[in-house]
Order: structure tokens, then C-alpha cells, then sequence
């Protein structure tokens, strides 16, 4: 991983929540991160921020000290992006089928390999049949990997995946485990693949690609209502988006002001 951070600190598109450095960097600085880290042959490793893994690293200092590992944090939801305005930085958000696909983009104009780990069912394999339509020339291997832990150990069928991976070298590694399994995951087993050039915990990615999920309008994305398309899509994920549009701003802002008077 990148060794000199200094690269990446710069107050006016940074802020800290709960602890962390939250990087609130648009595509072109982020490309500019990755082009360093291939400069100096180390690995970069990104973590897409959102509300949830902010409270989930709050809630367990196991996986906050992994999440701190990272060497990015961007700025994905709006939420976030609200909260580190009032905190006073300026921040971009880049969400992570974004950044994802961006990554392909690269990935095929320099002949990068990009692996696809993980994904619910069949939707690693669905997301790379559907991709390789849009990026006729990129190279891709999917791999399930198994089962894996909150603490990113796996299964004898995670260990045979990792062999596999090795052999095929992939240069840019896309994880979608949900958190906190892929962010522990990244973490446990990112040297054993040194080929790695770019690592990214990327959710529910592949179900965006394959057709499993449907993104909402651009107006709506552009304008921060995205939860409001998700609970009118997928009202069981209600618990999940009241605690990132009210639970997470409100923590947040109190853990700050709880801070400034300590």
C-alpha cells in the first residue's frame, strides 16, 4: 500500500468522522492518486465510504482500525457529503459503481485484468458478461471465493480462489462482499496479491451491472433523494437508509460537538 500519505492530505477536500479521514476527491484527483501508486509499484486501496460503514466502525473498533488501514476513504452518499460541508470541507462525491467504472475504463486503455470477487449468486458473472458489452477489449475473471467472515478469513473454497487469483494476476480488484466481510477481506489478503495495482470494496456493484438492481435517475442521484428511490424499490433496506439519512447525520454531528467540548 501507498507509504507517503502526505500525498493524499489536503484539508480543503478532507475531514475526519469519528476518527477517520474521509477524502472527499472527484475522478481526476483520485486518478492522479492511482497513477502515483503505480509510479512507486505499491498497492492502492479504496474504500467507498458511505453513512453505513462509518457506523459499523464506529460501533466496532475492529473494523474501524481496518477501514483505517485504507489508504482513500471517499465520499460515497450524500449524506456524507452533507456532513463533511458543515464540518467545512469541500468535498466531491464519487459513489462506488462510479469510481468502478472509471476503473474499467482505465483498465481496458492500459490492458489492466480486473477481477470480480464475490457478489451475491451468480451476479459476479452476470456483471461481467453484461461489462465485456460495453468494454469490448477488457480482460476479466470473476471468482466467488466462498464464505466469508466478518473478520475476512474464509472457506477451503476462499483459499483455492486466492490460488486461482494469483495465477491470473489481475491488476485492479473489485470486492463485493458487502461490508465490513470485503473491507476485512481487502485487508487479510491484498499482499498475497501482488500484482493488485487497485483494490475496492464496491457493495452492491455487481448488482447494478448484472440488472439484479436498478440505479435511480441521475436527477434524483444529483440532489441527494437516492434513499427515497431505494425505499420505493426495496422498502426492506428501510433500516438501512433511516440510519444513513437520520441516524448517521445526527451521530456524526453530535460525536463532533461532543469532541469540541472535550
Amino acid at each position: 500500500m501507498v507509504q507517503d500519505t502526505q500525498i493524499f492530505m489536503s484539508s480543503p477536500s478532507t475531514f475526519e468522522c469519528f476518527g477517520l479521514v474521509i477524502h472527499g476527491l472527484d475522478w481526476e484527483r483520485v486518478r492522479e492518486k492511482i497513477d502515483y501508486a503505480v509510479s512507486r509499484r505499491e498497492q492502492l486501496w479504496i474504500v467507498t465510504t458511505n453513512p453505513e460503514i462509518l457506523l459499523e466502525a464506529k460501533r466496532n473498533p475492529s473494523y474501524w482500525q481496518t477501514v483505517r488501514q485504507a489508504d482513500l476513504r471517499l465520499v460515497d452518499g450524500f449524506g456524507l457529503k452533507l456532513v463533511g460541508r458543515l464540518f467545512g470541507a469541500r468535498l466531491e462525491r464519487l459513489t462506488g459503481v462510479e469510481l468502478s467504472e472509471q476503473l474499467l475504463q482505465i483498465a481496458e486503455e492500459r490492458n489492466w485484468k480486473v477481477a470480480f470477487i464475490g457478489g451475491g449468486k451468480d451476479s459476479g458473472d452476470k456483471a461481467a458478461w453484461e461489462i465485456r458489452k460495453r468494454f469490448t477489449r477488457l480482460r476479466i475473471v470473476t471468482e466467488r471465493a466462498g464464505t466469508i467472515g466478518n473478520d475476512g478469513a474464509g472457506d477451503v473454497a476462499t483459499d483455492e480462489a486466492l490460488q486461482r487469483l494469483t495465477l491470473e494476476a489481475p491488476d485492479v480488484m473489485l470486492v463485493a462482499f458487502g461490508h465490513p466481510k470485503q473491507e476485512a477481506w481487502i485487508a487479510r489478503h491484498l499482499a498475497e496479491l501482488p500484482s493488485v495495482k487497485v483494490a475496492v470494496g464496491v457493495g452492491g456493484t455487481f448488482d447494478y451491472w448484472s440488472g439484479g438492481a436498478s440505479r435511480a435517475p441521475m436527477w434524483m442521484r444529483s440532489i441527494g433523494l437516492e434513499w427515497l428511490w431505494r425505499v420505493a424499490h426495496e422498502p426492506k433496506r428501510w433500516k438501512r437508509i433511516w440510519n444513513a439519512v437520520v441516524v448517521f447525520p445526527l451521530t456524526a454531528i453530535f460525536s463532533r460537538l461532543d469532541h469540541k467540548t472535550a
